[in-house]
């Protein structure tokens, strides 16, 4: 599928328009299939360029797309725009920054946004709405999403009433990472439920493992200025599985206050794990050390077998190679995941994720053309072939994912039963998600009473 987007710039030429340098060897042309070539009708367009005809055909334009995507990613980003240059004449190029956070609100305010901006979290966008600069998502932008995005998903891009933002790439928070072998070697089974994997932590105890320091989990909070994040992660898969997606809803909106009976057993629940000595960081120091273990090394203690599980994110996976680069992640290979179990028996699949949004500051056509392209299908089919991320984009072929873990997330968020939220902590304002919430997540697992641990972030909201 295809989406189509006509601007005034796709009127070139009235008599039609040949769209070239596209991804063709010989150069041939044949009939846009649709019988419109974004310009009046009666156009051909170049072979390779059928997905790019209705974005139109631009003289030199550039679109400046910011980001906080660094590495390999950033280069496999920059080549998800290669057949689309080359069959509209744009250059989209693509400016990377790890301060994006701080530099995008300088640049708004400053008067100098980028064209585009993939926003990492919904308030994020919500406050550069807020600040006036920020565009209406055009209608060919709105169209895709309504066609290869769920409601929710919408929603995370909607501020008010207007539409903004498209969603992008994404990922599945709550996985349970463990060896394969391991399981096998001590006859442990998956669970299905909470209390089923307390009980497999439990025997896991009982058991022992390789060395005098083994325990069964493995957690680490650190990660410079945004330590304790990874706690978050934890509180926002049980609040969403023992109390449901409309409890969740209410306290991300902060309806539901964090010093609730709801939202302390769900922090009670994860204390129940992290603040066992029995249970916790035993090659590493035990919950004490939980605050300094970087979450890039928290479960790799698993490889050397003095831990068996770790909660992460899908993104975790690529931390496997990164230790070891003969480690296969697979269900049958070194290092496989589970989701953590719903509550009870047969619930639906419940996901917490995260994702990117992109939002505009321009509305021309240039701009309307990049941004319809990166909420299409081809985008998503695009950037996911290239490998190592995933989108919740319905109109995406999950064959098309560099792993196993890859194709069962993505298999995950197009699940007509699945109930997926956002990351709670990237929803509440800064002050509560992206501050007092990490850093009491801390200060819990340091000791601080409960009580005094939620009353303090309830405080932090504006």
């Amino acid at each position: 599928m295809k989406r189509r987007f006509i601007g005034p710039a796709a009127a070139l030429a009235a008599a039609g328009l040949v769209l070239a340098g596209c991804s063709s060897s010989d150069g041939d042309t044949e009939p846009d299939s649709s019988g419109s070539d974004g310009g009046g009708g009666g156009g051909e367009v170049a072979a390779g360029c059928e997905d790019y005809a209705d974005y139109g055909t631009f003289d030199g334009g550039e679109v400046e797309v910011y980001t906080t995507i660094t590495g390999i990613e950033l280069g496999q980003l920059e080549d998800s725009f290669t057949d689309f240059e080359g069959c509209t004449g744009l250059t989209v190029n693509v400016v990377s920054s790890d301060e994006f956070e701080t530099e995008i609100n300088i640049r708004v305010e400053g008067g100098n946004p980028p064209d585009l901006a993939i926003v990492p979290q919904p308030g994020l966008l919500q406050t550069l709405v807020g600040t006036g600069s920020v565009v209406a998502a055009p209608e060919s932008v709105a169209a895709n999403v309504d066609e290869f995005w769920s409601e929710d998903w919408k929603n995370y891009g909607t501020v008010g009433q207007t539409f903004y933002a498209a969603p992008l790439m994404a990922s599945v928070k709550g996985y349970v990472w463990y060896s394969p072998a391991d399981f096998e070697a001590n006859g442990y089974e998956v669970p299905t439920t909470w209390d089923g994997l307390m009980e497999l932590t439990d025997t896991m105890v009982a058991n022992g493992g390789e060395g005098d320091n083994y325990k069964p989990w493995c957690i680490g909070f650190e990660s410079g200025t945004a330590t304790g994040w990874p706690g978050t992660d934890w509180i926002e898969d049980l609040v969403l599985r023992q109390h449901g997606a409309d409890q969740y809803d209410a306290w991300v909106a902060g309806d539901l206050d964090f010093n609730s009976a709801e939202i302390k057993e769900s922090f009670e629940a994860f204390g129940n794990i992290a603040l066992n000595e029995d249970y916790v960081n035993g090659g590493l120091g035990g919950s004490s050390s939980i605050v300094d273990t970087a979450f890039q090394e928290g479960g790799l203690p698993i490889l050397d077998g003095s831990c068996s599980l770790h909660h992460q994110a899908s993104f975790y996976e690529a931390q496997w190679p990164e230790a070891n680069p003969d480690i296969v992640v697979a269900p049958d290979g070194d290092i496989w995941a589970f989701l953590t179990p719903p509550i009870n028996e047969g619930d639906p699949a419940a996901v917490t994720g995260g994702g990117e949004f992109v939002a505009a500051f321009s509305d021309s056509d240039e701009v309307a053309a990049v941004q319809t392209y990166m909420s299409s299908d081809t985008w998503a089919n695009n950037r996911v072939e290239l490998g190592g991320v995933i989108s919740a984009n319905k109109g995406l072929d999950p064959s098309l994912a560099s792993s196993d873990l890859g194709r069962a997330s993505i298999e995950i968020l197009q699940g007509e039963d699945t109930v997926f939220r956002f990351d709670g902590s990237d929803l509440m304002p800064s002050a509560v998600g992206a501050s007092a919430f990490w850093t009491e997540m801390v200060e819990y697992v340091n000791g601080k009473n409960i009580d005094t641990v939620l009353t303090d972030i309830e405080a932090a909201w504006p």
